[in-house]
Protein backbone atom coordinates (compact mmCIF):
# COMPACT_ATOMS: atom_id res chain seq x y z
CA UNK A 1 0.00 0.00 0.00
CA UNK A 2 1.23 3.34 -1.28
CA UNK A 3 2.11 6.18 1.85
CA UNK A 4 0.21 8.91 2.62
CA UNK A 5 1.69 11.40 0.51
CA UNK A 6 4.28 13.63 2.52
CA UNK A 7 5.74 17.33 1.98
CA UNK A 8 8.98 17.72 0.56
CA UNK A 9 12.00 16.27 2.95
CA UNK A 10 9.83 14.66 5.08
CA UNK A 11 9.92 10.41 4.79
CA UNK A 12 7.01 8.43 3.85
CA UNK A 13 6.11 5.67 6.02
CA UNK A 14 8.58 2.05 5.98
CA UNK A 15 8.08 -1.39 6.67
CA UNK A 16 9.90 -2.41 9.63
CA UNK A 17 12.15 -5.24 7.51
CA UNK A 18 15.20 -3.43 5.25
CA UNK A 19 17.55 -6.61 4.62
CA UNK A 20 20.70 -5.17 2.93
CA UNK A 21 22.48 -6.36 -0.26
CA UNK A 22 26.11 -6.26 -0.51
CA UNK A 23 27.57 -4.59 -3.64
CA UNK A 24 31.32 -5.88 -4.36
CA UNK A 25 31.67 -7.57 -1.28
CA UNK A 26 31.82 -11.56 -0.98
CA UNK A 27 28.14 -12.39 -2.52
CA UNK A 28 29.80 -10.85 -6.10
CA UNK A 29 27.42 -8.94 -8.27
CA UNK A 30 24.08 -9.97 -8.71
CA UNK A 31 24.11 -12.20 -5.78
CA UNK A 32 21.69 -11.76 -2.61
CA UNK A 33 22.58 -12.59 0.52
CA UNK A 34 18.90 -13.80 1.18
CA UNK A 35 19.34 -15.95 -2.18
CA UNK A 36 17.06 -13.98 -3.74
CA UNK A 37 16.79 -13.90 -7.40
CA UNK A 38 17.82 -10.83 -9.22
CA UNK A 39 18.96 -9.62 -12.80
CA UNK A 40 19.87 -12.47 -13.34
CA UNK A 41 23.12 -13.58 -15.46
CA UNK A 42 21.96 -14.12 -18.47
CA UNK A 43 20.11 -10.74 -18.59
CA UNK A 44 16.85 -12.04 -17.70
CA UNK A 45 14.72 -10.27 -14.89
CA UNK A 46 13.81 -11.88 -12.24
CA UNK A 47 11.38 -10.87 -9.32
CA UNK A 48 13.26 -10.44 -6.29
CA UNK A 49 12.40 -12.36 -3.08
CA UNK A 50 12.46 -9.45 -0.82
CA UNK A 51 11.17 -5.80 -1.80
CA UNK A 52 13.85 -4.52 -0.03
CA UNK A 53 16.42 -5.50 -1.71
CA UNK A 54 18.78 -3.86 -3.84
CA UNK A 55 19.19 -4.81 -7.50
CA UNK A 56 20.81 -3.50 -11.17
CA UNK A 57 20.48 -4.41 -14.23
CA UNK A 58 22.94 -6.79 -15.44
CA UNK A 59 26.16 -5.63 -17.89
CA UNK A 60 25.13 -6.42 -21.29
CA UNK A 61 28.10 -8.73 -22.77
CA UNK A 62 29.04 -7.76 -26.57
CA UNK A 63 30.69 -10.01 -29.17
CA UNK A 64 33.65 -8.68 -30.50
CA UNK A 65 34.39 -9.70 -34.13
CA UNK A 66 36.68 -7.65 -36.79
CA UNK A 67 36.75 -4.50 -35.05
CA UNK A 68 33.15 -4.00 -34.30
CA UNK A 69 30.83 -5.15 -30.51
CA UNK A 70 27.73 -6.85 -31.25
CA UNK A 71 25.02 -6.73 -28.53
CA UNK A 72 22.13 -8.36 -28.83
CA UNK A 73 18.59 -7.61 -27.37
CA UNK A 74 14.96 -9.11 -27.87
CA UNK A 75 11.77 -7.05 -26.73
CA UNK A 76 9.34 -9.19 -25.42
CA UNK A 77 6.36 -9.36 -23.37
CA UNK A 78 6.19 -10.60 -19.69
CA UNK A 79 5.06 -10.04 -16.33
CA UNK A 80 6.26 -7.94 -12.95
CA UNK A 81 5.09 -6.56 -9.69
CA UNK A 82 4.96 -2.83 -10.22
CA UNK A 83 2.48 -3.18 -7.38
CA UNK A 84 3.54 -5.15 -4.19
CA UNK A 85 2.10 -8.49 -4.51
CA UNK A 86 0.25 -7.55 -8.07
CA UNK A 87 1.03 -8.86 -11.35
CA UNK A 88 1.90 -6.30 -14.34
CA UNK A 89 1.36 -7.06 -18.24
CA UNK A 90 4.89 -5.52 -18.95
CA UNK A 91 7.76 -5.22 -21.52
CA UNK A 92 11.59 -5.65 -21.27
CA UNK A 93 14.78 -6.19 -22.88
CA UNK A 94 16.10 -9.88 -22.64
CA UNK A 95 13.49 -9.72 -19.87
CA UNK A 96 10.25 -8.99 -18.89
CA UNK A 97 11.25 -6.00 -17.21
CA UNK A 98 13.23 -3.15 -18.32
CA UNK A 99 16.73 -4.06 -19.86
CA UNK A 100 20.06 -4.58 -19.26
CA UNK A 101 23.13 -1.88 -19.12
CA UNK A 102 25.75 -1.67 -21.94
CA UNK A 103 29.07 -0.16 -21.51
CA UNK A 104 30.18 2.03 -24.63
CA UNK A 105 33.60 3.56 -25.29
CA UNK A 106 34.15 6.54 -26.92
CA UNK A 107 35.83 5.33 -30.36
CA UNK A 108 34.15 1.87 -30.25
CA UNK A 109 32.59 0.61 -33.19
CA UNK A 110 29.55 -1.11 -32.38
CA UNK A 111 26.55 -3.24 -33.86
CA UNK A 112 23.12 -3.40 -32.13
CA UNK A 113 20.93 -6.31 -33.34
CA UNK A 114 17.39 -5.66 -31.44
CA UNK A 115 14.63 -8.13 -32.80
CA UNK A 116 11.01 -6.97 -31.77
CA UNK A 117 8.94 -9.74 -29.99
CA UNK A 118 6.60 -7.27 -29.12
CA UNK A 119 3.38 -8.06 -31.55
CA UNK A 120 3.48 -4.11 -32.89
CA UNK A 121 5.98 -1.59 -34.43
CA UNK A 122 8.70 -0.50 -32.31
CA UNK A 123 11.94 1.55 -32.56
CA UNK A 124 14.67 2.15 -30.20
CA UNK A 125 16.34 5.31 -29.95
CA UNK A 126 19.89 5.48 -28.50
CA UNK A 127 18.61 8.96 -26.23
CA UNK A 128 21.21 11.06 -25.74
CA UNK A 129 23.82 9.65 -28.37
CA UNK A 130 25.32 11.61 -31.15
CA UNK A 131 25.25 8.85 -33.78
CA UNK A 132 23.68 9.61 -37.30
CA UNK A 133 20.21 9.91 -38.27
CA UNK A 134 19.48 7.17 -39.97
CA UNK A 135 20.24 4.41 -36.90
CA UNK A 136 19.33 7.22 -33.82
CA UNK A 137 16.51 5.32 -33.96
CA UNK A 138 13.15 7.55 -34.91
CA UNK A 139 9.76 6.58 -35.53
CA UNK A 140 11.13 6.98 -39.70
CA UNK A 141 13.07 3.45 -39.05
CA UNK A 142 10.48 1.29 -37.01
CA UNK A 143 10.29 -1.84 -37.90
CA UNK A 144 7.80 -4.59 -37.85
CA UNK A 145 7.08 -7.89 -35.18
CA UNK A 146 9.32 -10.44 -36.06
CA UNK A 147 11.73 -8.24 -37.86
CA UNK A 148 15.41 -7.66 -36.68
CA UNK A 149 16.94 -4.13 -36.49
CA UNK A 150 20.51 -4.03 -36.70
CA UNK A 151 21.94 -0.46 -37.17
CA UNK A 152 26.20 -0.14 -36.45
CA UNK A 153 27.54 2.98 -35.05
CA UNK A 154 30.88 4.28 -33.96
CA UNK A 155 30.61 5.67 -30.42
CA UNK A 156 31.68 9.20 -30.82
CA UNK A 157 31.07 11.39 -27.59
CA UNK A 158 32.62 11.94 -24.18
CA UNK A 159 32.01 9.67 -21.22
CA UNK A 160 28.44 10.36 -20.26
CA UNK A 161 25.46 8.43 -18.95
CA UNK A 162 22.55 7.48 -22.04
CA UNK A 163 19.53 5.07 -22.07
CA UNK A 164 17.54 3.64 -24.90
CA UNK A 165 13.89 3.00 -24.98
CA UNK A 166 11.41 2.76 -28.14
CA UNK A 167 10.51 5.97 -30.26
CA UNK A 168 7.56 4.59 -32.67
CA UNK A 169 4.57 7.61 -33.37
CA UNK A 170 1.70 7.08 -30.86
CA UNK A 171 3.24 3.54 -29.15
CA UNK A 172 5.98 5.35 -27.25
CA UNK A 173 4.37 5.97 -24.11
CA UNK A 174 2.76 2.63 -23.95
CA UNK A 175 6.19 0.47 -24.68
CA UNK A 176 7.77 2.82 -22.05
CA UNK A 177 5.96 2.52 -19.36
CA UNK A 178 5.68 -1.03 -19.41
CA UNK A 179 9.09 -1.39 -18.85
CA UNK A 180 11.03 -0.92 -22.11
CA UNK A 181 14.24 1.42 -21.43
CA UNK A 182 17.68 0.58 -20.01
CA UNK A 183 21.06 2.47 -19.31
CA UNK A 184 23.89 3.20 -21.67
CA UNK A 185 27.41 3.86 -20.26
CA UNK A 186 29.75 5.65 -21.93
CA UNK A 187 33.29 5.88 -21.04
CA UNK A 188 36.63 7.39 -22.60
CA UNK A 189 40.29 7.81 -21.99
CA UNK A 190 39.82 11.01 -19.89
CA UNK A 191 41.98 12.07 -16.63
CA UNK A 192 38.34 12.58 -15.25
CA UNK A 193 37.30 8.53 -15.87
CA UNK A 194 40.47 7.56 -15.06
CA UNK A 195 39.89 9.14 -11.50
CA UNK A 196 36.30 8.55 -10.89
CA UNK A 197 34.37 5.37 -9.94
CA UNK A 198 34.02 2.63 -12.91
CA UNK A 199 33.67 -0.78 -11.56
CA UNK A 200 29.96 -1.40 -12.33
CA UNK A 201 27.78 -3.15 -9.55
CA UNK A 202 30.81 -2.34 -7.10
CA UNK A 203 31.14 1.17 -6.66
CA UNK A 204 29.63 2.51 -9.76
CA UNK A 205 25.65 2.16 -9.55
CA UNK A 206 22.68 2.59 -11.91
CA UNK A 207 19.61 3.58 -10.42
CA UNK A 208 16.60 4.17 -12.89
CA UNK A 209 13.82 5.86 -11.48
CA UNK A 210 10.41 5.83 -11.97
CA UNK A 211 6.80 6.75 -11.01
CA UNK A 212 3.95 5.25 -13.23
CA UNK A 213 -0.12 4.53 -12.90
CA UNK A 214 -1.48 1.49 -12.26
CA UNK A 215 -4.89 0.16 -11.00
CA UNK A 216 -5.74 -2.39 -8.50
CA UNK A 217 -5.73 -5.09 -10.86
CA UNK A 218 -1.90 -4.21 -11.73
CA UNK A 219 -3.25 -2.41 -15.17
CA UNK A 220 -0.42 0.04 -16.20
CA UNK A 221 -1.83 3.13 -17.75
CA UNK A 222 0.04 5.54 -20.38
CA UNK A 223 -3.12 7.84 -21.94
CA UNK A 224 -5.35 10.17 -20.72
CA UNK A 225 -8.25 7.72 -20.76
CA UNK A 226 -6.50 5.54 -18.76
CA UNK A 227 -4.74 8.31 -16.40
CA UNK A 228 -8.00 9.82 -15.54
CA UNK A 229 -9.13 6.67 -14.42
CA UNK A 230 -10.69 6.58 -11.01
CA UNK A 231 -8.48 5.41 -7.64
CA UNK A 232 -5.23 4.79 -9.34
CA UNK A 233 -1.82 4.08 -7.77
CA UNK A 234 1.53 5.75 -8.14
CA UNK A 235 3.81 3.32 -7.64
CA UNK A 236 7.65 4.35 -7.41
CA UNK A 237 10.20 2.55 -8.65
CA UNK A 238 14.02 1.94 -7.86
CA UNK A 239 15.78 0.08 -10.63
CA UNK A 240 12.25 -2.16 -11.12
CA UNK A 241 11.91 -2.56 -7.25
CA UNK A 242 8.68 -1.30 -5.59
CA UNK A 243 10.00 1.67 -2.75
CA UNK A 244 6.34 2.70 -1.87
CA UNK A 245 7.11 1.23 1.46
CA UNK A 246 9.96 -0.25 1.94
CA UNK A 247 13.53 1.26 1.43
CA UNK A 248 16.16 -0.59 -0.34
CA UNK A 249 19.50 -1.03 0.96
CA UNK A 250 23.16 -1.99 0.27
CA UNK A 251 26.70 -2.09 2.00
CA UNK A 252 29.25 -0.12 -0.17
CA UNK A 253 32.58 -1.99 0.10
CA UNK A 254 34.49 1.21 -1.44
CA UNK A 255 34.54 4.46 0.26
CA UNK A 256 33.47 6.58 -2.52
CA UNK A 257 30.30 5.53 -4.82
CA UNK A 258 29.03 7.22 -7.84
CA UNK A 259 25.24 6.36 -8.91
CA UNK A 260 23.94 7.79 -12.31
CA UNK A 261 20.56 8.76 -11.91
CA UNK A 262 18.06 7.99 -14.92
CA UNK A 263 14.15 9.49 -14.21
CA UNK A 264 12.65 7.03 -16.84
CA UNK A 265 9.08 8.54 -15.57
CA UNK A 266 6.57 9.11 -18.60
CA UNK A 267 5.57 12.51 -16.74
CA UNK A 268 6.34 12.97 -13.40
CA UNK A 269 9.75 14.97 -12.00
CA UNK A 270 11.65 13.97 -9.68
CA UNK A 271 14.27 15.34 -7.15
CA UNK A 272 16.54 13.61 -5.21
CA UNK A 273 18.07 14.77 -1.89
CA UNK A 274 19.26 13.26 1.32
CA UNK A 275 17.10 12.33 3.61
CA UNK A 276 19.56 14.19 6.49
CA UNK A 277 19.66 17.17 4.43
CA UNK A 278 23.35 17.13 3.56
CA UNK A 279 24.85 17.07 0.01
CA UNK A 280 26.08 14.67 -2.71
CA UNK A 281 28.71 15.93 -4.97
CA UNK A 282 27.36 16.31 -8.63
CA UNK A 283 29.70 15.10 -11.21
CA UNK A 284 28.07 15.18 -14.58
CA UNK A 285 24.71 16.28 -16.46
CA UNK A 286 23.11 14.62 -19.39
CA UNK A 287 25.84 15.31 -21.95
CA UNK A 288 28.90 15.00 -19.88
CA UNK A 289 31.53 15.96 -16.45
CA UNK A 290 31.00 19.03 -15.42
CA UNK A 291 33.96 21.65 -15.02
CA UNK A 292 34.74 20.49 -11.75
CA UNK A 293 32.66 18.48 -8.80
CA UNK A 294 29.58 20.62 -7.26
CA UNK A 295 28.20 20.31 -3.87
CA UNK A 296 24.31 20.38 -4.14
CA UNK A 297 21.86 19.39 -1.76
CA UNK A 298 19.20 18.37 -4.35
CA UNK A 299 18.93 17.54 -7.86
CA UNK A 300 15.59 17.96 -10.07
CA UNK A 301 15.04 15.60 -13.06
CA UNK A 302 12.37 15.95 -15.72
CA UNK A 303 11.23 12.86 -17.84
CA UNK A 304 14.12 12.07 -19.50
CA UNK A 305 17.02 13.50 -17.87
CA UNK A 306 20.35 11.80 -16.21
CA UNK A 307 22.78 13.02 -13.30
CA UNK A 308 25.55 11.66 -11.90
CA UNK A 309 26.76 11.86 -8.11
CA UNK A 310 29.44 10.74 -6.04
CA UNK A 311 29.21 10.22 -1.89
CA UNK A 312 32.44 9.57 -0.03
CA UNK A 313 30.78 7.47 2.73
CA UNK A 314 31.90 7.47 6.70
CA UNK A 315 28.47 6.88 7.40
CA UNK A 316 24.61 5.51 6.50
CA UNK A 317 23.57 7.92 3.79
CA UNK A 318 19.60 7.53 2.92
CA UNK A 319 18.31 8.89 -0.51
CA UNK A 320 14.67 10.14 -1.00
CA UNK A 321 12.50 10.44 -4.24
CA UNK A 322 10.39 13.74 -4.19
CA UNK A 323 7.66 13.27 -6.96
CA UNK A 324 5.61 16.06 -8.46
CA UNK A 325 3.12 15.54 -10.71
CA UNK A 326 3.94 16.41 -14.41
CA UNK A 327 0.85 16.04 -16.47
CA UNK A 328 -3.00 15.76 -15.69
CA UNK A 329 -2.40 13.21 -13.08
CA UNK A 330 0.27 11.38 -10.90
CA UNK A 331 2.54 10.72 -8.28
CA UNK A 332 3.16 13.02 -5.06
CA UNK A 333 4.83 12.39 -1.81
CA UNK A 334 8.29 12.16 -0.86
CA UNK A 335 9.71 8.52 -0.67
CA UNK A 336 13.06 6.56 0.96
CA UNK A 337 14.16 4.76 -1.94
CA UNK A 338 18.14 4.08 -0.96
CA UNK A 339 20.08 3.46 2.24
CA UNK A 340 24.02 3.51 1.37
CA UNK A 341 26.11 1.76 4.71
CA UNK A 342 29.69 2.02 4.09
CA UNK A 343 32.06 -0.81 5.25
CA UNK A 344 35.17 0.59 3.69
CA UNK A 345 38.74 0.70 4.82
CA UNK A 346 40.03 2.27 1.54
CA UNK A 347 41.10 6.05 1.33
CA UNK A 348 40.25 7.44 -2.15
CA UNK A 349 42.09 10.23 -3.59
CA UNK A 350 41.19 13.82 -3.51
CA UNK A 351 38.68 14.54 -7.33
CA UNK A 352 40.33 15.94 -9.41
CA UNK A 353 40.20 20.13 -9.54
CA UNK A 354 39.16 19.83 -13.35
CA UNK A 355 36.48 17.25 -14.71
CA UNK A 356 36.08 18.84 -17.63
CA UNK A 357 36.46 21.73 -20.20
CA UNK A 358 33.41 23.24 -21.30
CA UNK A 359 33.58 26.59 -23.43
CA UNK A 360 30.48 28.81 -23.08
CA UNK A 361 28.90 29.84 -26.35
CA UNK A 362 29.20 33.30 -27.66
CA UNK A 363 25.82 32.85 -29.35
CA UNK A 364 25.87 36.57 -31.17
CA UNK A 365 26.35 35.06 -34.33
CA UNK A 366 24.37 32.48 -34.21
CA UNK A 367 21.25 31.57 -36.22
CA UNK A 368 18.00 32.49 -33.98
CA UNK A 369 14.91 29.77 -33.73
CA UNK A 370 11.81 29.97 -32.13
CA UNK A 371 10.30 26.96 -31.24
CA UNK A 372 6.68 27.42 -29.34
CA UNK A 373 5.12 24.14 -27.41
CA UNK A 374 1.81 24.98 -27.69
CA UNK A 375 -1.55 22.98 -27.58
CA UNK A 376 -5.47 22.67 -29.40
CA UNK A 377 -7.92 21.12 -26.91
CA UNK A 378 -6.18 17.46 -26.07
CA UNK A 379 -3.59 17.62 -29.70
CA UNK A 380 -0.34 18.61 -28.31
CA UNK A 381 1.52 20.89 -31.10
CA UNK A 382 5.25 22.49 -32.02
CA UNK A 383 5.25 25.73 -34.11
CA UNK A 384 1.74 25.13 -34.50
CA UNK A 385 1.71 21.52 -36.15
CA UNK A 386 0.78 17.92 -34.05
CA UNK A 387 3.62 15.73 -35.63
CA UNK A 388 1.70 12.61 -34.93
CA UNK A 389 2.33 11.67 -38.66
CA UNK A 390 5.60 11.35 -40.81
CA UNK A 391 3.90 13.79 -43.30
CA UNK A 392 3.20 15.85 -40.55
CA UNK A 393 6.89 16.01 -39.15
CA UNK A 394 8.13 16.08 -42.38
CA UNK A 395 5.79 19.18 -43.22
CA UNK A 396 6.70 21.06 -40.49
CA UNK A 397 10.42 19.76 -40.14
CA UNK A 398 13.79 22.17 -39.30
CA UNK A 399 16.03 22.20 -41.72
CA UNK A 400 19.84 23.31 -40.96
CA UNK A 401 23.28 22.22 -42.08
CA UNK A 402 26.31 20.61 -40.70
CA UNK A 403 28.65 22.63 -38.95
CA UNK A 404 25.76 25.44 -38.22
CA UNK A 405 25.50 27.25 -34.98
CA UNK A 406 21.72 27.98 -33.74
CA UNK A 407 20.38 29.39 -30.85
CA UNK A 408 16.79 29.04 -29.97
CA UNK A 409 14.04 30.10 -28.17
CA UNK A 410 11.92 27.77 -26.74
CA UNK A 411 8.56 29.42 -25.54
CA UNK A 412 5.84 27.27 -23.47
CA UNK A 413 2.66 28.70 -25.00
CA UNK A 414 0.75 26.47 -23.12
CA UNK A 415 0.12 26.11 -18.81
CA UNK A 416 1.76 22.84 -18.80
CA UNK A 417 4.83 21.35 -17.72
CA UNK A 418 7.09 20.42 -20.82
CA UNK A 419 10.60 17.89 -20.57
CA UNK A 420 12.37 19.24 -24.15
CA UNK A 421 14.51 16.87 -25.22
CA UNK A 422 17.06 17.35 -28.93
CA UNK A 423 18.16 15.01 -30.73
CA UNK A 424 21.66 14.27 -32.35
CA UNK A 425 23.56 17.18 -30.14
CA UNK A 426 23.81 18.73 -26.87
CA UNK A 427 23.24 22.04 -25.81
CA UNK A 428 23.76 24.22 -23.31
CA UNK A 429 21.21 26.67 -21.39
CA UNK A 430 21.47 30.09 -22.21
CA UNK A 431 18.86 31.94 -19.60
CA UNK A 432 15.74 30.41 -18.42
CA UNK A 433 13.03 33.58 -18.51
CA UNK A 434 16.06 35.28 -19.28
CA UNK A 435 18.62 34.85 -16.39
CA UNK A 436 21.76 32.99 -17.40
CA UNK A 437 21.82 29.06 -15.98
CA UNK A 438 24.71 28.99 -12.29
CA UNK A 439 25.94 25.64 -11.02
CA UNK A 440 25.12 22.44 -12.64
CA UNK A 441 22.91 23.89 -15.22
CA UNK A 442 25.98 25.02 -17.15
CA UNK A 443 26.80 21.63 -17.81
CA UNK A 444 25.92 19.85 -21.45
CA UNK A 445 22.39 18.95 -21.68
CA UNK A 446 20.01 17.23 -24.28
CA UNK A 447 16.97 17.61 -21.77
CA UNK A 448 15.41 20.68 -20.46
CA UNK A 449 12.19 21.89 -18.13
CA UNK A 450 10.20 24.15 -19.78
CA UNK A 451 7.73 25.11 -16.96
CA UNK A 452 3.96 26.74 -18.33
CA UNK A 453 4.28 30.01 -19.80
CA UNK A 454 8.18 30.45 -19.33
CA UNK A 455 10.50 30.64 -22.09
CA UNK A 456 14.00 28.62 -22.18
CA UNK A 457 17.08 29.79 -24.66
CA UNK A 458 19.49 26.81 -25.88
CA UNK A 459 22.27 26.63 -28.02
CA UNK A 460 24.08 23.91 -30.43
CA UNK A 461 26.60 23.20 -32.99
CA UNK A 462 25.28 20.43 -35.37
CA UNK A 463 28.21 18.37 -36.16
CA UNK A 464 29.61 15.58 -37.80
CA UNK A 465 26.49 14.01 -39.51
CA UNK A 466 24.55 15.11 -42.18
CA UNK A 467 21.75 13.42 -44.38
CA UNK A 468 18.81 14.23 -46.69
CA UNK A 469 16.81 11.05 -46.23
CA UNK A 470 16.72 10.58 -42.51
CA UNK A 471 15.67 13.04 -39.74
CA UNK A 472 16.60 13.53 -35.87
CA UNK A 473 13.57 14.87 -33.66
CA UNK A 474 12.75 17.49 -31.11
CA UNK A 475 9.64 17.13 -28.57
CA UNK A 476 8.69 16.81 -24.77
CA UNK A 477 9.68 13.96 -23.29
CA UNK A 478 6.55 13.78 -21.18
CA UNK A 479 6.05 10.68 -23.08
CA UNK A 480 1.73 11.21 -23.74
CA UNK A 481 2.55 15.14 -25.11
CA UNK A 482 5.01 13.31 -27.45
CA UNK A 483 2.09 10.64 -28.43
CA UNK A 484 -0.08 13.55 -28.82
CA UNK A 485 1.86 15.98 -31.14
CA UNK A 486 4.45 17.35 -29.40
CA UNK A 487 7.36 16.16 -32.09
CA UNK A 488 8.63 17.94 -35.13
CA UNK A 489 11.98 16.61 -37.41
CA UNK A 490 15.25 18.04 -37.62
CA UNK A 491 16.92 17.70 -40.94
CA UNK A 492 20.86 18.15 -40.90
CA UNK A 493 21.84 18.69 -44.45
CA UNK A 494 25.42 19.26 -45.90
CA UNK A 495 26.39 22.24 -46.03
Amino acid sequence: MSPTPSPAGTPGKRGPSRRGFLIGGALGVGAAATGASVFAANNTTAQAASADTFTYPDLLSGTTSGGVTAYTLQMQAGTHEVLSGVTSSTMGFNGSYLGPTMKWTNGQSVQMNVTNNLGADTTVHWHGAHVPAKVDGGPQVAFSDGATWSPELTVNQDAATLWYHPHALGTTAEQVVKGLAGMIIVEDDSAATAALPSDYGVDDIPVILQCLAVDSSGDIKYNLSGYLTANLKFPVLCNGVNVDSTTLTFTATKTRTRLRLLNASPADIITVSRTDGGTTTQIATEQGYLTAATDVTSIRLVAGARAEVVLDLTAAVTLQAVITTGWVKGGSGTYEFLTITPDASDTPAALPASLNSIERYDTSAFTARTITLSQSGLTMLINGVAGTTMAAMESNMITTTLDAEEIWTVTNATQLEHSFHLHDVPFQIVSVDGTAPTGADVGWKDTVEVVGGSTVKIAMKFTDYADSTYMYMLHCHILKHEDEGMMAGLMVESS
